[in-house]
């Protein structure tokens, strides 16, 4: 898989309600606004021109902001244009992320008062409710870093009230559920109900590891020879590709001293290079080892979340397509990550645009999965080592053009050939 290295998730709106739930939604939730997108933004540093305070609060979980790595502290802010109560902020680390911050209010961006206080955050999302607090600005002040990196957010949101939020701000807080409400009034349940995570696991395995049973793949290790060095783990994360750096790094952040920890060095070295130096002979003997840790185990997780699960669902509920097309985005983010070349899932995207419109531009689902799988199918062909594209043709388009939009069970499909079902 391309790295999506310091990838940015993707923040989402669900498309498909109707007036009736749209104005009971907006109704209940009239009391906490998402009152942060889009309004002007600071921060103390940024590690680049292009991870700029902004980008925190675009409603986009393939931008980030990151502040300048190795210093402490940190900072980043919201003008919400006007005074308002807030009561909920939710922070979608990268992994990057802030072991000791404080959520700050301010009338004036000068004097602050904290709101939220910990020394014990440990990454992936922080979804803190239950906040009593009123400004104008809001900040989070981080004063102690959980990596060696710097502060790195793919979505700050505040919700609370007092300010007029714009239409679309409201319905991104109100039309987000796991179940999004049917025209025909059932729900369509999303992919990230644990049963139909568990299902996209499932398929994803097939392909990756030709087995269903994904949790028995946390220590697989092996050079498949793609030119990405080692690929590892529950969705293959790659020596070559950042992700396996990534994953280390969280790990060691949360266990310092592990078996893993003494790779880091070379694992920086390797990276972006199909290079093992640094890593044979015993790499993939301690890789084993680590994976009957709970704690290695719960990083290979998170990182899937924010690398990948999370981002590639949030954005298919922005186009507004159901638990197949979440789970088809998912898996092509999976394989070719978001690094914006080529044969990215970014590039898939843009290149699916150009042939269809997807459902909350006013599109038909299927015809704009159907241009999306197109448009990945062109992208494997340019990587000989992805140029079989039955993932796709026997597995995905079969569901597809079976009309299950919803991925139920039971499913049968075909990947490089073998054949798998889930009753």
């Amino acid at each position: 898989m391309k790295n999506p290295a310091r990838l940015a998730g993707i923040a989402a709106a669900a498309a498909l309600v109707i007036a009736a739930p749209i104005a009971l939604a907006l109704s209940a939730e009239a009391a906490e606004t998402l009152l942060s997108q889009g309004k002007p933004a600071t921060a103390s540093s940024i590690e680049d021109s292009t991870l700029t305070a902004a980008k925190a609060f675009d409603g986009s979980a393939t931008t980030r902001w990151a502040s300048a790595e190795g210093v402490d502290p940190q900072w980043i802010r919201v003008d919400l244009g006007a005074t308002a109560t807030i009561t909920h902020v939710v922070l979608t680390w990268e992994a990057a992320y802030g072991k000791s911050y404080q959520i700050q209010t301010s009338a004036d961006g000068s004097a602050w008062t904290s709101i939220y206080s910990t020394t014990t955050g440990n990454g992936a999302t922080d979804d803190l409710t239950g906040l009593s607090g009123s400004g104008r600005y809001v900040r989070l002040n981080g004063t102690a870093r959980g990596t060696a990196y710097g502060y790195s957010l793919f979505e700050f949101k505040v919700y609370g009230n007092g300010t007029t939020p714009s239409p679309s701000a409201s319905l991104s807080r109100s039309a987000t559920p796991s179940a999004s409400p049917s025209p025909s009034g059932g729900t369509h349940v999303d992919l990230n109900d644990p049963r139909k995570k568990d299902i996209a696991m499932q398929i994803v395995s097939s392909a990756e590891n030709s087995s269903l049973n994904w949790k028995a793949q946390y220590k697989y290790i092996e050079d498949i020879g793609d030119g990405r060095g080692y690929t590892a783990g529950i969705i293959g994360f790659c020596s070559g590709t950042g992700d396996m750096l990534q994953l280390v790094e969280l790990y060691t952040s949360r266990k310092p001293g592990n078996i893993l920890a003494k790779y880091l060095p070379a694992l920086r070295n390797v990276d972006g290079t199909d290079s093992h130096a640094g890593l044979d002979p015993n790499y993939t003997k301690d890789w084993a080892t680590a994976a009957a840790d709970t704690v290695f185990q719960t990083a290979q997780n998170d990182i899937r979340d924010q690398v990948y699960f999370n981002p590639a669902v949030a954005q298919a509920k922005a186009d507004g397509v159901w638990a197949l097309g979440q789970f088809i985005y998912y898996d092509a983010i999976v394989m070719h990550g978001d690094g914006g070349d080529p044969a990215s899932f970014r590039s898939i995207r843009t290149n699916a645009l150009k042939k269809a419109k997807p459902p909350s531009q006013g599109g038909n689902q299927t015809t704009w999965l159907h241009a999306f799988l197109d448009a990945r199918v062109v992208a494997m062909k340019l990587e000989e080592a992805h140029s079989d594209t039955s993932r796709v043709d026997t597995a995905q388009r079969v569901f597809l053009n079976n009309g299950n939009l919803d991925l139920n069970t039971p499913l049968s499909w075909h990947v490089y050939g073998d054949p798998f079902s889930i009753a």
